[in-house]
């Protein structure tokens, strides 16, 4: 590590022996550098965790954000990794349509990763790190939307697929989609044994009691030694009358179901045939798309992501990117009038561009979400935003695809025919999320007045010594 990036601890600032967040506070401050393990467990723990069933997470999001809260963010974070090897693997092996649903409901319901994973992405890094943090979140989030699709169209059924190597009668021929599930599996559980190193970030200091033990994990987050508690800390603060909280889940609600309307059309649009407005791609050409997707998008959130967010702030990032991409996605039924390689390579920079934009969105407004709250609420909090888009993520899908499955039976309308009109019903949606992302009805946290508060508070401690 090289010496600019390493210091003295300051001596201002009070730590505690044997309390998990205290040491990893110390190491943020001695090492001012970037830990490229931490991001890569952040990935990895996203990614494999992606899948869950939605209706299960919307009952239990709430819930292991506050046990991640009570108890720590790693604990939440290894069970949760462990649910996905076992009913990940259990969902392979489903030999009819309710053991798939069960299979997939409890998966949702036990696997709490994504709200943790989000406070422990704040809480492991340096503010100015906090950004490429999330940004891997988000990034792993949206590879996993890409990849996984992906993945199931090169490894599911595959004794149809590649009957020289899984002959007819094989277990996989029994199993169609155990090949995929049991390789995502497999990663998790690579996932769950490094994930039995990683730090705690809660705070829990020996002797004290929780209201004080929170105080001076405040304390410290903020850089300070001896504050006013009273004055700096509301310990009971009802998260749904933090409205620069709540307005960022509201929003990012929207572009959830945005997205995960967008991700359903997408595939079903490239698998239609030309006839009906779609590109007649196979399921591996649409596996390549989404491929190529995912990787330039990782590339950009671990490379480029945190100077534009330090360049143009989150928010102003977000609402560039959103208006950015109506006008791509309303060129898509343009493109599908292209052919050969022209159309392979503008439907392959139409995808990337939209995928990196909507990573950005989310990844500003996760930061967002995580600067709203202190430390011992973020786990509700992001169980609170978790619950709510899984609500919305939950209708994403039959809207989407209803609304393309009725834009193709309108060829021959006046406005907006075919697939101009799916496109056009995602574009509002997006307009939306856009409009609201402005004042006055996205709040924001006024750090500068905290800021302002704890130097003043220095000051006179300083004073009166």
């Amino acid at each position: 590590m090289s010496e600019e990036h390493m210091r003295e601890p300051s001596e201002e600032k009070k730590y505690y022996k044997d309390c998990p967040g205290c040491k990893v506070e110390q190491s943020k401050e001695l090492n001012q550098g970037l830990s490229i393990t931490n991001l890569f467990i952040i990935w990895a723990v996203v990614l494999c965790s992606r899948s869950s069933f939605m209706v299960g997470r919307t009952l239990t999001s709430l819930l292991w954000g506050m046990i991640s809260d009570r108890y720590g963010r790693k604990p939440v974070i290894i069970f949760s990794v462990f649910a996905v090897v076992v009913f990940n693997t259990l969902f392979g092996l489903s030999t009819s349509f309710w053991m798939a649903v069960i299979t997939r409901f409890l998966l949702g319901c036990l696997n709490g990763t994504i709200g943790p994973i989000k406070a422990y992405a704040t809480e492991i890094f340096r503010e100015e790190h906090q950004a490429l943090g999330l940004s891997t979140v988000s990034a792993a989030w949206g590879t996993g939307l890409i990849i996984g699709p992906a993945l199931g169209g090169y490894l599911a059924q595959p004794a149809e697929k590649y009957p020289h190597i899984f002959p007819k009668g094989s277990f996989l021929d029994k199993f169609p989609y155990f090949l995929p599930c049991f390789v995502i599996s497999g990663v998790s559980f690579v996932v769950l044994i490094a994930c039995l190193w990683i730090p705690e970030t809660l705070h829990n200091h020996n002797g004290c009691n929780v209201d004080e033990s929170i105080d001076d994990a405040v304390a410290i987050e903020n850089g300070i030694n001896e504050v006013d508690k009273e004055k700096t800390v509301q310990k009971n603060e009802n998260l749904f009358m933090n409205w620069p909280l709540m307005s960022s889940i509201i929003v990012y609600c929207v572009f959830s179901l945005h997205e995960i309307a967008y991700q359903e059309v997408f595939s079903l649009w490239c698998v239609s045939p030309q006839s009906l407005g779609g590109l007649n791609f196979s399921t591996n050409d649409v596996g390549n798309v989404l491929t190529i997707s995912g990787v330039a998008l990782v590339i950009y959130q671990l490379s480029l992501y945190q100077y534009m967010e330090k360049a143009c702030g989150p928010v102003g990032l977000a609402q560039i990117a959103g208006i950015f991409s109506i006008p791509i996605l309303q060129s898509y039924p343009f493109i599908a009038m292209l052919s050969g390689i022209a159309l392979y390579i503008v439907i392959n920079i139409a995808s990337i561009l939209k995928n990196i934009i909507s990573v950005i969105t989310i990844t500003s407004l996760f930061l967002i979400q995580n600067r709203a709250v202190e430390q011992h609420q973020r786990g509700a909090a992001n169980g609170i935003c978790m619950t709510a888009i899984s609500l919305f993520k939950a209708i994403g899908p039959a809207s989407g695809g209803t609304i393309l499955t009725w834009s193709q039976k309108r060829l021959d309308a006046t406005f907006l025919p075919g697939t101009h009109m799916v496109f056009f019903f995602l574009n509002l949606v997006e307009g939306l999320g856009i409009l609201m992302m402005f004042k006055p009805f996205l709040g924001k946290k006024k750090k500068a007045q905290s800021d302002q508060l704890h130097r003043v508070i220095i000051e006179d401690n300083n004073s009166s010594n």
